[in-house]
Order: C-alpha cells, then sequence, then structure tokens
C-alpha cells in the first residue's frame, strides 16, 4: 500500500490518526477503553450505517482526535516552557465560532479538562453555549463586539464563581463595562485587543494587524489606560490581546507579531497596569498539503516549533524589559479540531472525456481537419508529447471556427471533437508514466480528467473551498490495492459550475485532478476529505437547499468495537424549506389543491391523484440528497 500512501501524500497530512491498510481501505486510528490502539478502516462504519439506513453524504467525527490535539498542545508548550525555564504558564482556549456543534466543544471541554483548556465566546449566543459547558477554573475569554447585553450576561457569568476575561475590542465597551459592573458589584477582568503593526500572512492576514476592523489602535489604547487609571480601575487590566488570521503558514509573521506584543505588553506594566497574561489569539497553522511550506494551506513550521518559538520570543522581551514572564493563551482552534472531522460521499456518476472505442477509418470525403487530428495520433509518443499536444490545440481551435464560419457541418465538428478528446485523454496517460509534469504540460492533466458528479453540495459541506480555494485532502475511501487509472475533478449534484473540486494534493504536488478508480457497474465509490472539522460546519449555506448533512460521532468501547456514539440526522426536504420561510403545512395543501385539479380536468386518475399527493409528503420529510 506504499504506492497508495505516496500517490495521496498521506503520510505528510495524516499526522498519524490516518492510514491505508493492506487491504486498501483508509483507516483511522483509535484507541479503545481498553487502551489499546487500533486502524480501523472507514468503509467500515459507511457499510453499517448505510445498512442502517444512513446513506452519503456525511460527516464521520472521531472525538478522540481532538483530544490527542489538545494534549499535543500542551505537551508541547510545557516541552518548550522547561527548555526556556520559562516562569510562566500556558492555557489553551477553543473559539466556539470554529465548530460550534455541541458534540464538538462537549469534547473538548471534556478532554481539556485535565489542562484547564477554555473556550472563546463572540456573541451572546456563543457565551451561554460556553457557560453550560465550561469549568470554573478554565477561561472563559469574550471576544467581538459586546452591546449591554453581553457585557452584563459575561459579568454575571462571572459574578457565578467562573473565570471570565471581558475583551475590550471597541473604546465605548467601556462605557458598558463600567457601568454593568457597578450595577453588579463585579470587578471585571480585563483583556485589551490591539491592532500591531506586524505584518502577517495567509489568507487571514488582513483580519489582524492595523487593517483589522476590530481591537485599538495604540492612541486608542493608552486613551484607554489614561481613562482606566483616572476612574481608578487600571488593576482591572489583565490581558493583552491580538488577533494574526486563522491560518498564518509563515513562522516568521507569528515571531514578529509575539515580538511586538510583547514589548506593548511590558509597556503597559510600566504604566502600572498589573497585566499577567498574552493572548496571541488564533493562527497556529494546519498544514493541509503536507508540503512543510508558506503557502496559504500548509506551515513552514510544526506545533512543536510554534510553541518554542513564541515562547522564547516572548521570554526574551519580557526579560529585556524587566517584566515577570506572562502567561500565554492561544486560541488555537483549527489546529486542535480539522483533523477530528471527515466529509464522506458517493460518486455517482462519470462524464467521461472520451470513449476507448475505436475510430475507424476515416471515409475519403471527410475534411483535412479531421486528418489532422488523425495524423497526430499516429506520430504521438513521449518525446513528441510537447509538439503534439501544442498541435492538437491548434486544430481543436481551427475546427471550432471552422463551424461558426460554416464551413463544417455539426456532424463534421462532432467526428473532430472525437478525434480531439481522444487525444486528450490519451496526452493524460502518457503524462501519468513520466516522473514530473513540465509547467507548458499541465493544462493536459486539466484538460484529460473526467467528471465524478457526486452525491453532495460543496456550498454547504466544503464552503472554503468555494469560497477561498482552501486545499483539503481527498482519498478514495476503498479500491486503493488497485492502481488508480482515471484523473477526475469532483463536481457536486448543485446547478452552479463554482461546485467542483479541482486541486488536489497528489505525489506531493497540487494537481488539477484527483487520481481514481473506474466505476463500476452498480458498484458504489466512495471516496472522503480529511481535516475538515474546522469551519466548514459553521459555514455552511443552503444553495439549492441542499442541507445539512448526518454527522455520526465515531469511537472504540470497551471490547475495542466501533460504536457510533452520537448520530445526528442531516436536514430534511422540510427542514431547509422552513429556514427559508416555506411552510410544510402550507405547501401540502397547495400540491393537493394542483392535484383535485388535475383530477378534475382529466390529466390525471384519482389512483395517480393518491401516489402523487403521497410521494410530495413523502418527499418533504426526506433527506435532501439524492438516494443512492
Amino acid at each position: 500500500m506504499d504506492k497508495a500512501k505516496a500517490l495521496y501524500s498521506v503520510k505528510n497530512w495524516a499526522n498519524g490518526f490516518f492510514d491505508v491498510s493492506e487491504e486498501g481501505k483508509m483507516t483511522v486510528r483509535l484507541t479503545g477503553k481498553g487502551g489499546r490502539r487500533q486502524d480501523v478502516p472507514l468503509m467500515e462504519m459507511i457499510e453499517e450505517l448505510r445498512g442502517r439506513g444512513k446513506q452519503c453524504p456525511l460527516v464521520l467525527r472521531f472525538g478522540e482526535l481532538i483530544g490527542s490535539r489538545i494534549r499535543m498542545l500542551h505537551e508541547a508548550f510545557e516541552e518548550a516552557i522547561a527548555v526556556e525555564d520559562y516562569e510562566g504558564s500556558y492555557h489553551g482556549v477553543y473559539p466556539i465560532k470554529v465548530n460550534q456543534q455541541r458534540e464538538v466543544v462537549e469534547a473538548m471541554t471534556a478532554f481539556g479538562r485535565p489542562y484547564q483548556f477554555g473556550l472563546e465566546a463572540g456573541s451572546k449566543a456563543e457565551l451561554m453555549a460556553a457557560t453550560s459547558l465550561i469549568g470554573r477554573d478554565a477561561y472563559l475569554i469574550c471576544n467581538g463586539y459586546k452591546d449591554e447585553e453581553f457585557v452584563r450576561m459575561a459579568l454575571q457569568v462571572q459574578k457565578m464563581g467562573f473565570n471570565v476575561l471581558l475583551v475590550v475590542e471597541m473604546p465605548r465597551e467601556v462605557d458598558s463595562i463600567m457601568k454593568q459592573a457597578a450595577s453588579l458589584g463585579v470587578e471585571p477582568a480585563l483583556g485589551i485587543r490591539v491592532r500591531l503593526g506586524a505584518q502577517s500572512a495567509g489568507y487571514w492576514q488582513h483580519s489582524g494587524g492595523q487593517e483589522s476592523p476590530f481591537g485599538l489602535h495604540i492612541t486608542q489604547l493608552m486613551a484607554l489606560v489614561d481613562r482606566l487609571r483616572g476612574a481608578g480601575k487600571l488593576d482591572w487590566l489583565r490581558m493583552l490581546h491580538f488577533h494574526q488570521g486563522s491560518q498564518i503558514p509563515n513562522i516568521h509573521a507569528i515571531r514578529q507579531a509575539a515580538m511586538e506584543a510583547t514589548r506593548i505588553y511590558a509597556d503597559l506594566i510600566s504604566e502600572g497596569a498589573p497585566m499577567g497574561i498574552i493572548d496571541l489569539g488564533g493562527g497556529l497553522a494546519v498544514d493541509y498539503e503536507g508540503t512543510q511550506s508558506d503557502s496559504a494551506s500548509s506551515a513552514n513550521y510544526g506545533m512543536k516549533e510554534y510553541c518554542a518559538d513564541v515562547l522564547h520570543v516572548i521570554k526574551r522581551v519580557a526579560d529585556d524589559k524587566g517584566v515577570p514572564h506572562p502567561d500565554i493563551i492561544t486560541e488555537s482552534g483549527r489546529a486542535v479540531v480539522a483533523h477530528s472531522s471527515v466529509f464522506v460521499f458517493e460518486v455517482i456518476d462519470v462524464n467521461e472525456l472520451a470513449s476507448d472505442q475505436e475510430m475507424g477509418t476515416l471515409p475519403r470525403t471527410v475534411p483535412e481537419i479531421i486528418r489532422d487530428f488523425e495524423y497526430v495520433w499516429e506520430v504521438l509518443d513521449v518525446g513528441s508529447l510537447q509538439e503534439c499536444f501544442n498541435d492538437t490545440i491548434f486544430y481543436r481551435d481551427q475546427l471550432r471556427q471552422m463551424h461558426l464560419q460554416g464551413t463544417l457541418t455539426l456532424r463534421e465538428r462532432t467526428l473532430g471533437e472525437q478525434w480531439y478528446a481522444r487525444l486528450i485523454k490519451r496526452f493524460g496517460e502518457i503524462l501519468e508514466t513520466m516522473d514530473s509534469i513540465p509547467d507548458d504540460l499541465e493544462a493536459i492533466e486539466k484538460l484529460s480528467a473526467d467528471f465524478y458528479y457526486s452525491n453532495f453540495s460543496l456550498f454547504q459541506s466544503l464552503p472554503d473551498v468555494w469560497g477561498i480555494h482552501q486545499l483539503f485532502p481527498v482519498v478514495p475511501l476503498h479500491r486503493l490495492e488497485d492502481r488508480p487509472t482515471r484523473k477526475a475533478v469532483i463536481a457536486d449534484v448543485t446547478c452552479d459550475c463554482d461546485g467542483r473540486m479541482n486541486q488536489f494534493l497528489a505525489r506531493d504536488e497540487i494537481r488539477q485532478a484527483l487520481p481514481v478508480h473506474e466505476l463500476r457497474g452498480d458498484e458504489s465509490y466512495y471516496i472522503g476529505v480529511f481535516l475538515v472539522g474546522a469551519y466548514q460546519e459553521a459555514l455552511g449555506g443552503l444553495h439549492n437547499l441542499l442541507g445539512g448533512t448526518h454527522v455520526v460521532g465515531v469511537e472504540l468501547d470497551e471490547n475495542d468495537r466501533v460504536r457510533f456514539s452520537n448520530e445526528i440526522d442531516g436536514d430534511t426536504a422540510a427542514d431547509v424549506l422552513a429556514q427559508t420561510d416555506y411552510s410544510a403545512e402550507e405547501l401540502q395543501r397547495k400540491f393537493r389543491k394542483i392535484a383535485r385539479e388535475a383530477v378534475a380536468a382529466g390529466r390525471i386518475s384519482e389512483e395517480e391523484e393518491k401516489a402523487f399527493v403521497g410521494g410530495f409528503e413523502e418527499q418533504l420529510g426526506d433527506y435532501t440528497y439524492f438516494r443512492s
């Protein structure tokens, strides 16, 4: 199975959580209640769920992997603290917005309890959810814009014994905080979010720094310090917070921001603020590509290097300034939760570029442009690949122009298009035998790909693929003992050309088509998208009214057998219609009326009326995706 692992670069992105079995199936490594670890094929789960009537698309969620990532993060910081002889402590915090699903947040707090792992809330609803799950010894950080109700709720939670840090994002928030603190008789613990001058990196670089809509400029920061001092409340100020973005691929940008923030932190202490905490925000990247680079979907550092580098920078600046080493908080939601979910869908159809049938002998009356294609086919080999590809593209364009000008019939153009498709397919086959693809021939891969139509909505389940061209690892879940003989672009079932995936990781490179197996009759073919635990469920939309998918929590029981710990049914048609202000009852009533009118007009029989109305009502309660 080493060839399959290498083809899909599994070792580079799997972090030891996923692998390929000797039987050619993708596996996840889980730990049983007795402590024994084993690699469990994902197809076993899919087949069992299908036997129970739960079809794809669906999300498989492994809460245990959340616990592993929390442990890895804390151990990396503890190791760096020991090496640096650092006198502060580390505390992890999970921003609920990354994935607000209750099962995820429950796993976060359960596995994080030994580490006092906290939560971050950016809205009143998130604060309500966090309060119900967090332990009193963990930090509950309140970020985002706040009205008086938000502030009052946060201070009420603090008064009930929770460890709340209220972060000032806008200058006017201080008015609400002072008013509500006086009303409740509470002494708040405040953080200040500051806009740094340090340049960030990656897709979200503009969500932090000077261009961020949140946080205080340096002048506003000092005005706030003066106001708190004047009110005798400077002792409220406990934490400096900054945010660079969700996925920072370059460690240099992280080091620069940590250095600037620590200098500001030390200067606030010299102003008389007690401080004690630096919150680095998010940014710890996930290497979706596995390329260990500074591209937006990768990272040129690992978790241990991240922890060691930020700790070293903070310690050095604190020592230079003569201030105590601060406690460190990170809000590394993506890095903790991304690995825990796998999105699975089924391929339901294929649109092949060309068939394998022979073209036959060309008639003598065929236009010369068709014979040009035939000649290219006869001389094509590896050595002439570039020249033949250039000629084929030229002849294709000429063919279409001739039809446009009326010098070719539609049937003649069709014959030329068949030759063109056959040549492109052959180019792709030759390309697969080459160790690397020359830049001038990269277009062949895209042109020679089939479309594998798959039963899911990209806009609902993988919105980042559409929104920011995020790269996720995509791998067939089975048949990996066989060499893939096709290449495909993955198209979803929405009526939108953007509903497709056309960037994939293969052989440690970004490719425009995914190596896949040929579909076999009625046999199902399943593909998994990995590392999708962060943001995808939170950001999914109802394009074409295709709703949320089934979600199934998976763990091993005391006998090391797979157990589905939590099953959440996906949306029905009635569910998504209700979200867009349609009443299922009203739709049924109108459909019955239409059917009765059709009977009266003699268009359908009474038996058909009964069947049509019953089918309509059944579909309202059915999954929004196609039945397989």
